[in-house]
């Protein structure tokens, strides 16, 4: 069988989420702002219309929502991560072959399994009634033989109403197909930023359709091999596989602006181990082990008439590690040698590099063996204990009690699906 890919995207995720539990926001202009309550990182479809872009500061926004009564939400990622996990396993119903593309995007595999629904068409349908059923969430699907022409399809069904939040392009007649591409720039072919827009513009390229008749070869010249690959998705030849299993990553970053500039090195200690215990998780949830440890602090960089400060520093480990302790000990030795009086600090930071496979590391000459196998079992009692109870529960004392550097989140909605006493109550 030919590669048949659906993209099914929830409409305004986060803004959708909160509405879900707060009905009473149905219809109303509203934004969910980012860390610390700075810029609008999800807009309701009343805010879109106002004029609003993504990434608003809300102190600029003020005047406008007194104005339309724009309603301001702190971001609230523990409930978003669960409705995506919940909108995941709908989406396993239909087919065991997807990929998670994004915290509110999924590509599937459905070649083998449309005709289960009557046909392509019904069943991007039935997916669509299924999440505002079973999840009460508003999506759009977007099918087509490949999955830039899904992702191509799935803005067409968001912008066009004619399509209901369905679009099949696999069923489409070439010409309306080319009419539609025709119409849309080319800066909306997914992996296409503003800089390789603004050059394929330069060179004649405006709309999709030019690029789709582009020569590829001429393309991968000036861009590489995976424009050229845009090239061929754009003609219905699939280049770009399902990528079923997330690939581990190289690189593990955790970081956070403070809800108020910070000044002592206690406090930033307890900032850094709290990052990372966070990476340190993230790794062992991948079966990896890191070598090194980078550590950043920085002052705010939108304060000019204050001296600025950003150091970092890369402290290798003698040996290579997922222990969250030893990893908080390496930590603080980075900490301590870039740490200056004086300034301000609005967030600090660390990552984790040199990473490898926990199966393939290399033991230490003079490693202990009853020590390493301890090591395993006490981070697998802490994360099981954190994954059980909440995340936080067990934790380090150089994280801190207090925090009082923790971001702000003055108007956070609740835990309403992860908190037994912040369940909805039905009334």
């Amino acid at each position: 069988m030919e590669p048949l890919f659906a993209l099914v995207d929830v409409n305004n995720f986060y803004v959708s989420c909160e509405r879900l539990f707060q009905p009473k926001l149905e219809h109303v202009p509203m934004v969910v702002l980012s860390n610390n309550d700075g810029c609008a990182v999800a807009r309701s479809a009343e805010v879109k219309n106002l004029g609003v872009k993504m990434g608003t500061p809300w102190f600029k926004m003020r005047d406008l929502a007194i104005q339309h009564g724009i309603q301001a939400l702190s971001s609230n990622y523990t409930l978003y991560g669960d409705i995506s996990n919940r909108v995941v396993s709908v989406l396993r119903d239909f087919t065991p072959n997807l990929e998670v593309y994004s915290i509110d995007e999924s590509f599937l595999r459905i070649e083998s399994v449309a005709h289960l629904y009557g046909g392509t068409q019904p069943m991007g349908v039935e997916i669509k009634q299924r999440m505002k059923d079973w999840l009460g969430l508003p999506v759009c699907v977007g099918i087509g033989s490949t999955k830039t022409l899904a992702k191509f399809a799935n803005h067409l069904a968001k912008k066009n109403p004619s399509f209901s939040g369905v679009c099949d392009l696999s069923a489409m007649p070439k010409e309306r197909l080319y009419r539609l591409m025709s119409e849309i720039d080319v800066g909306e072919v997914w992996g296409i930023g503003r800089n390789i827009a603004k050059k394929l513009h330069q060179m004649g390229v405006q709309t999709v359709l030019d690029l789709a008749q582009a020569s590829p070869q001429y393309i991968r010249i000036h861009f590489g091999v995976v424009m050229e690959r845009v090239c061929y998705e754009l003609r219905s030849v699939s280049c770009l596989k399902l990528e079923e299993v997330d690939p581990p990553r190289k690189q593990i970053i955790a970081s956070r602006s403070f809800g108020k500039l910070v000044i002592s090195l206690e406090e930033l200690a307890e900032s850094v181990a709290t990052h990372v215990a966070r990476a340190a998780e993230k790794l062992r949830e991948q079966g990896s082990v890191t070598g090194a440890v980078q550590v950043y602090i920085q002052t705010n960089p939108h304060k000019l008439n204050e001296p600025q400060y950003s150091p970092s520093i890369l402290v290798p480990l003698p040996d290579t590690t997922d222990n969250t302790l030893q990893l908080t000990d390496a930590a603080m030795i980075g900490l301590k040698q870039i740490y200056r009086k004086g300034y301000r600090y609005k967030k600090a930071g660390v990552m984790l590099a040199l990473i490898s496979d926990k199966p393939n590391q290399q033991p230490s000459l003079f490693e202990d063996i009853d020590t390493r196998g301890k090591s395993a079992n006490l981070m697998g009692v802490l994360d099981k204990l954190n994954q059980r109870f909440g995340v936080g529960t067990v934790r380090t004392a150089r994280t801190g009690t207090k925090q009082q550097w923790q971001m702000r989140s003055g108007n956070k909605s609740k835990a309403y699906t992860t908190k037994w006493d912040q369940l909805p109550i039905a009334s």
